[in-house]
């Protein structure tokens, strides 16, 4: 992965070059002890190998082994300010191994730390005086045993490994910060991603609300004012007309308790569900209408209308549902048609057709949404719906749906 793709996963560790890690922190954990200590344990061990060579050699005197004992002791000690000096504690470290082996392996696990909490420019700085001066101490302390091409070989290689692993090591601590930071964004991403359901969930509920109240409102208002303008009828029309606005207000009613249910979480309520609405009760909801006084014609040609998709046949139920309750606002006392045609395969198809009104009317006031929502729930199921006014001054509305082959 570059440094570009990192920098949009990654914001504020780019802009930055330094990692969380790379600042000591105020109080250290049990992992820097352990770090430290095994840092500490592993320059001792390069030092003490170094002052056992130097021991060995019967040439050196006992006040330089005494002075590079003690040195090696002060490299190794210097690594506790590794993190948060890295690039001064290498630069010192340097200097002193020129002239002084015991101090060799401190300054490896310096520059390992350099590579590690630094950016890549001050590590190839520090790494290339490193480098530079590296035949210089086999050169000044030569090891008897040693020839000064092997002893250089092998100093470049040294460096040139730790401060390898030390970047390998920075990389890695790079892309775990860029998956932590992705996973992040992820998570925030998938809460809104869950809100915005949430929001249409709402939404198609608001539609839903719209579509079953708006029909059980009307026949209210039907009955009502059948009722208001008509206080001489017989004692049985009265009573029928009661009896309508009683069951649709209860149907109202059972309707909003239903929207309740949905708008509550799982384990809110102990209410069941109720049955949601198929091809197969778009029967009942013509003989409502009928029931209401409407003149309302069906022409079901479907073979199986159990058979038809849950989803097609509720949407196929709404779309009537609306249409029987605009023309009840909009051209009262006139026939109404509903024709429903198609099988497996071959889609679904619906047409509600109305004339226009012969007689005067009071206009009952709509959001003039129906039509809107109808669109968009047969786009959702997989069809589409037209709709308009026909050249007789009628109003006609078709919907095709989707029916899969078995």
């Amino acid at each position: 992965m570059t440094r570009t793709e990192y920098s949009w996963l990654l914001p504020s560790a780019m802009a930055d070059p330094e990692l969380p890690e790379d600042r000591a922190r105020s109080r250290r954990t049990v992992r820097d002890w352990a770090v430290d200590i095994t840092a500490f344990l592993c320059a001792a061990f390069f030092g003490m190998l170094a002052l056992a060579a130097i021991e060995a050699d019967r040439t050196t005197p006992e006040v330089v082994v005494l002075v590079d004992s003690v040195l090696g002791a002060a490299a190794c000690c210097a690594l506790w300010v590794r993190r948060r000096w890295p690039v001064g504690l290498a630069v010192v470290l340097t200097l002193v191994g020129v002239v002084e082996p015991v101090a060799a392996g401190a300054l490896l696990v310096a520059l390992f730390s350099l590579a590690v909490h630094r950016s890549f420019r001050p590590v190839a700085i520090v790494g290339a005086g490193a480098l530079a001066v590296a035949p210089l101490q086999p050169y000044l302390r030569p090891d008897p045993e040693t020839s000064l091409i092997a002893s250089t070989i092998i100093g470049v290689l040294l460096i040139l490994l730790v401060l390898s692993w030390g970047m390998v090591v920075r990389s890695r601590r790079q892309l775990v910060l860029t998956l932590r930071e992705r996973a992040r964004r992820a998570e925030a991403e998938a809460g809104l991603r869950a809100e915005q359901a949430q929001r249409l969930a709402r939404e198609a509920i608001a539609r839903e609300m719209h579509d079953v109240l708006a029909h059980r409102l009307t026949l209210l208002s039907v009955h009502a004012g059948a009722l208001e303008f008509r206080p001489d009828a017989p004692p049985a029309e009265v009573a029928r007309a009661a009896g309508v606005i009683r069951d649709s207000a209860h149907e109202a009613l059972q309707d909003l308790r239903e929207i309740i249910g949905v708008l509550r979480g799982p384990g809110d309520g102990d209410e069941g569900h109720r049955p949601q609405p198929t091809l197969v009760t778009l029967d009942a909801l013509i003989a409502e209408s009928r029931s209401a006084g409407m003149k309302v014609t069906l022409d079901n040609r479907v073979a199986d209308p159990a058979a038809a998709p849950a989803a097609t046949g509720r949407t196929v139920y709404r779309i009537a549902q609306e249409c029987l309750t605009n023309a009840r606002k909009h051209a009262p006392g006139a026939g109404v048609t509903v024709a429903v045609t198609g099988g497996p395969g071959g889609g679904l198809t619906i047409e509600v057709r109305n004339p226009a009104p012969t007689e005067p009317f009071e206009r009952v006031p709509g959001s003039g949404q129906g039509l809107i929502g109808l669109t968009e729930r047969a786009t959702l199921a997989g069809g589409h719906l037209d709709h308009g006014p026909e050249p007789g001054g009628g109003f006609a509305v078709r919907a095709r749906l989707p029916w899969p082959a078995a």
